[in-house]
């Protein structure tokens, strides 16, 4: 016989167990249930959420990064999941990345290839197809501007040298910052990679724009090709 949530005892329910006793204490699985609201007549929405977690292909790993995938399609194949509730969660996952964003991307010093991984790793990071961001800094490494660059497959994506430098004169920016996302999760530069990174380099020598570096991100690591010290100034 299937047990009601309002036949739990008190300090079992997800919303009063969060009153009481706070978020923290609370299991990935009842934090979804306090979305969800309400369950089935066969499920509690505890087990509906138990249900959306086993979602997750790697078991072995306790990252709910994976929600960031699920489609509302996804969710409504569990049986309890409407389009409502399918939609509902994926606005939560939508709130969840960007709280972890920088509220004014510009007016921030980038320091170190670690400043960079930080400001765009939540954005890259769940990127289905690689993605080219270029940062253009001003004299002192401020953020002038951030450019969507172009938008590609799982495992390319077009990157023209004539249309980064352009966008460095047009915004007259002394200095620039490649960023693009390996989709594998792999962060281990590619041939091609390293080809674009030198002549971009090349090319931005002759017009005296410097080229700090093209940062690789991959899940939650980032490589640089360049090797970035640990200052730029």
């Amino acid at each position: 016989m299937n047990i009601k949530m309002k036949e739990l005892p008190i300090s079992e329910r997800p919303y009063e167990k969060l009153e009481k006793y706070g978020s923290k204490v609370l299991t990935n699985s009842e934090l979804l249930a306090i979305i969800i609201k309400t369950g089935t007549k066969n499920d509690t929405a505890v087990g509906l959420a138990q249900k959306i977690l086993k979602l997750n292909e790697n078991t072995d790993i306790e990252d709910l990064s994976f929600l960031q995938e699920v489609s509302i399609a996804d969710y409504m194949k569990i049986k309890g999941i409407g389009k409502v509730k399918a939609i509902q969660l994926l606005a939560v996952c939508e709130l969840a990345k960007r709280i972890n964003q920088p509220i004014n991307k510009e007016k921030i010093k980038i320091n170190n290839s670690k400043d960079v991984a930080k400001l765009l790793m939540n954005e890259l990071r769940y990127e289905k197809r690689e993605k080219v961001k270029l940062i253009l800094l001003n004299s002192k490494n401020i953020i002038i501007k951030i450019k969507d660059i172009s938008y590609g497959g799982t495992n390319f994506a077009m990157i023209d040298p004539k249309e980064i430098l352009n966008e460095a004169i047009k915004t007259q920016a002394p200095k620039m910052i490649l960023v693009h996302n390996h989709p594998s999760g792999d962060t281990t530069p590619s041939k091609a990679d390293f080809n674009i990174t030198d002549r971009i380099y090349e090319a931005s020598e002759l017009l005296g724009i410097q080229f700090l570096d093209h940062i690789i991100i991959g899940g939650s690591q980032y490589e640089s090709i360049f090797g970035l010290k640990e200052e730029l100034l």
